[in-house]
């Protein structure tokens, strides 16, 4: 039977880690890719409450989504399928969503290694993964 790997993507070379260690570990995996486009992201890159060119923004930020995956799947180097899918939502939760609608065997996520107040103030997708995932997560740094 086959294992099947959920690996949070984006264009940070933490997920770039994430799914080298995928290819090291289960290249006769089969692998979803998913990559989250989080709403509070069009906010922050306005500096602005509700955004003005939201459709805009969501339209750029489905390319770049699509150009990430489609590098991701060339990078990957597995035997297993191989799948891709944009969710939009808050990372965390759409990562343990996704994983516990879906017949997933394991979660992986690259963690960018904040630590202290930088951590606590910023938030951890990582951490939030390992702690709400209904199934077990490795986190690669």
């Amino acid at each position: 039977m086959s294992k099947r790997i959920l690996v949070g993507v984006d264009d940070s070379e933490q997920a770039a880690g994430a799914l080298s260690f995928v290819g090291d570990e289960w290249s006769d995996a089969d692998v979803t890719l998913l990559y989250v486009i989080d709403p509070a992201e069009s906010k922050s890159a306005r500096g602005a409450g509700v955004p003005s060119g939201a459709e805009e923004w969501y339209e750029r930020t489905k390319r770049e989504a699509e150009a990430t995956l489609a590098a991701a799947v060339d990078s990957l180097g597995v035997d297993g399928a191989v799948e891709t899918t944009t969710v939009v939502g808050k990372p965390a939760a759409s990562i343990v969503e996704y994983a516990t609608e879906h017949d997933v065997d394991h979660i992986v996520v690259g963690s960018h290694g904040r630590r202290g107040i930088s951590r606590v103030v910023l938030g951890s997708v990582a951490e939030a993964v390992v702690r709400n995932a209904p199934v077990p997560v490795t986190v690669v740094r």
